[in-house]
């Protein structure tokens, strides 16, 4: 990192230290890349702080609840902190059968937004603001579900980066007992490169992985020429969209017994057992693609957003951008490298797992760039995040540095966010028509 970029950085750790007199282990992995932090604190202290429609202990404890859809103990523990700080009253901390009505209605939203909003329709909306003394407002509930949809993402960045606890002065061995992968975080916010150990211990050795970086370099350019050389059809294009579609139910996240979900993160979740459903699964709930034309983001969700919660939606916004047009124009120890394609790859890739599709991308560049370890990756880390292994990180795109895979993360956090925020914008909109 040059001298620049580095008091960049400590500039911006130092005023989030300040601004809420702790710099958390997220804001230190992210701090690798500091244009996007920037933004993700923004809007993140927007959400959490500024004035908007829902009492600030509401907030927190939004995000409790959409943290534990994830056995997120590293951010329930953080906005349990929170929430008393903020005036919540403790009983609630005893389970969601402590809190009000009105926000054990937010329970069905939540689960579906975490697993399956593709499920969510204009009527679970109406349910939640219809008249009665538990209905939310529709600037409350839009600010409710951007709260869900950040902390559900950001439990896949936690678990994609294998973010550990803070040592905690209040508790005797210095350290919370929070089960987490372990990954080091000074290794991330150090950018080490993967250690050797890592490469060689697998069955791979590293010219193997240097090999794999060639070839996918490769794949690009090649990719890059075709473009330029032909294209496709409007219908090959759509059957490429349901191949890849169908293909990423097979990417498997590994064979895994029902989780045992502690008491503390249990206490504030209804329906423990549901998850994520493959879309793609012929036969059961089959739903029709969300073709992103038809709800896009820029043109109807940023304006209904900024109508009903005025000016998360330019905070939102610019986040967005930002993470799709990050670049430092590298690969591993290449440089001068456009890495557009793959950027771009990644984010549809997830967005295709949650049925979305872009007319004019072409999914059969998803199978070019992405390997299957690197599919089963982002299928863990997006839609069974707290599954997410240590193996799994080391196992794809072995040459690159860790600044590089904590890219990775923002842009399948980032992805996941707006594909949940669609949906919920969309039924919104619907029931608004």
């Amino acid at each position: 990192m040059q001298a620049n970029g580095l008091d960049e950085r400590t500039n911006l750790l130092v005023e989030e230290y300040s601004t809420s007199g702790r710099l958390d282990n997220i804001t230190q992995v992210m701090s690798i890349h500091t244009q996007y932090l920037e933004s993700f604190l923004r809007s993140q202290f927007y959400m959490l702080r500024m004035d908007g429609p829902l009492p600030l202990p509401y907030r927190h404890y939004i995000a409790i609840m959409a943290a534990a859809r994830h056995q997120c103990s590293y951010l329930i523990n953080m906005h349990v902190d929170e929430f008393l700080k903020t005036g919540g009253i403790a009983e609630w901390l005893n389970g969601l059968e402590y809190i009000p009505q009105r926000l054990k209605n937010l329970n069905e939203i939540n689960k579906l937004l975490a697993h399956r909003p593709w499920l969510i329709t204009k009527e679970h909306i109406q349910k939640l603001v219809k008249t009665g003394e538990n209905n939310w407002s529709l600037p409350e509930l839009v600010h409710a579900v951007v709260l869900l949809a950040h902390y559900h993402a950001l439990a896949s960045f936690v678990f994609g980066s294998g973010i550990n606890p803070e040592r905690d002065p209040d508790t005797s061995n210095g350290v919370r007992l929070i089960a987490v992968n372990n990954f080091c975080v000074c290794d991330l916010a150090n950018d080490n490169n993967i250690e050797n150990a890592s490469l060689t211990s697998s069955n791979f050795g590293i010219a193997d992985s240097l090999s794999e970086l060639e070839a996918l370099m490769e794949r690009m350019k090649r990719l890059q020429e075709d473009k330029e050389d032909e294209e496709a059809s409007q219908e090959e294009m759509a059957t490429r969209f349901e191949k890849e579609k169908k293909e990423s139910l097979l990417v498997i996240s590994g064979a895994f017994d029902d989780e045992i979900v502690s008491t503390d993160v249990s206490r504030y979740i209804e329906d423990p057992g549901f998850g994520y459903k493959d879309f793609a699964r012929r036969g059961e709930e089959h739903l029709p693609t969300f073709r992103a034309q038809d709800y896009t983001w820029e043109n109807h969700g940023f304006s209904l957003v900024n109508r009903l919660y005025s000016d998360i939606g330019h905070l939102l916004d610019e986040k967005f951008r930002m993470v799709y047009n990050l670049t430092y124009n590298t690969m591993a120890t290449h440089e001068d490298v456009d890495t557009t394609t793959l950027r771009r790859a990644l984010f549809n890739y997830v967005h295709c797992m949650y049925g979305i599709r872009y007319d004019d991308y072409d999914y059969g560049e998803v199978n070019q760039l992405l390997e299957r370890s690197l599919k089963v990756y982002i299928k863990t880390v997006t839609c069974y995040p707290e599954r997410t292994t240590k193996r799994m990180y080391d196992s794809y795109w072995r040459q690159f540095k860790h600044s590089e895979k904590v890219h990775v993360n923002l842009l399948l956090m980032e992805a996941r966010m707006q594909a949940e925020l669609l949906y919920a914008l969309r039924a919104i909109t619907r029931h608004l028509t």
